[in-house]
């Protein structure tokens, strides 16, 4: 097996394993990346759920930053949510990128997935896809004490905090959402749909993948621009 094969086969197993896409182009070389499932933590999902592994990509956005052959990263997203912690991991680490970053919202960016798509430079949304914003939830044992609500609220706080620093929508307007009665069968919180979430300034644009694409292409060519 020559070199090119090899190149070749590795970029397959990549995107079957990782989900994972690197492509080169006259506007530029775009590494793809897609956040899907249910996004794990420390705790291993079962088997039969879809899931996005934070030990995978932290290390691939590492190295991503650090790669002269890679101009911009695309993330399309497509997430239930899951592990506050693992989100937030990955979207500090896309947030702390220099380099050209886009994301686009298909299907559902849900619960941590928000974090997600607002933390790139860029963010767009499919008029279909929807996203869910709603307070913390914890699983398993949970101590009854006035000291687990604060850790919730602190929880909350923090993701208010990077949502409203990485995107248009105001924390009062984004906490009322998360806090809404009435929209959601048994539950609290607010669904937001593709105009819903640009207008109330949670995401940036309305789009598709061509407007997604064509948004990185022109970032990436400003960047060239100053080098």
């Amino acid at each position: 097996m020559n070199n090119e094969d090899q190149e070749k086969k590795q970029e397959r197993d990549q995107i079957v394993e990782l989900g994972t896409d690197s492509t080169k182009s006259k506007n530029g070389n775009i590494y793809t990346l897609t956040i899907i499932g249910q996004i794990e933590g420390h705790q291993v999902a079962p088997e039969t759920v879809k899931t996005t592994k934070y030990e995978h990509i932290l290390p691939l956005l590492a190295g991503m930053e650090e790669s002269d052959e890679i101009d911009g990263l695309l993330i399309l997203l497509n997430t239930v949510g899951g592990d506050i912690e693992a989100g937030l991991a990955i979207a500090e680490m896309i947030a702390g990128m220099k380099k050209p970053t886009v994301s686009l919202v298909l299907g559902g960016g849900h619960s941590i997935g928000i974090p997600l798509a607002v933390c790139t430079k860029k963010s767009f949304i499919t008029p279909t896809a929807s996203m869910t914003v709603h307070p913390v939830r914890m699983t398993g044992l949970v101590v009854g004490a006035p000291q687990t609500y604060r850790y919730f609220q602190r929880i909350q706080e923090q993701i208010a905090d990077f949502v409203t620093a990485n995107s248009r929508i105001s924390r009062e307007v984004f906490e009322h959402y998360m806090m809404a009665t009435g929209e959601m069968a048994t539950d609290v919180g607010t669904i937001l749909y593709g105009k819903e979430a640009v207008a109330s300034g949670l995401i940036d644009s309305l789009g598709g993948l061509s407007d997604a694409l064509a948004e990185l292409h022109r970032m990436i060519q400003e960047e060239k621009g100053k080098t």
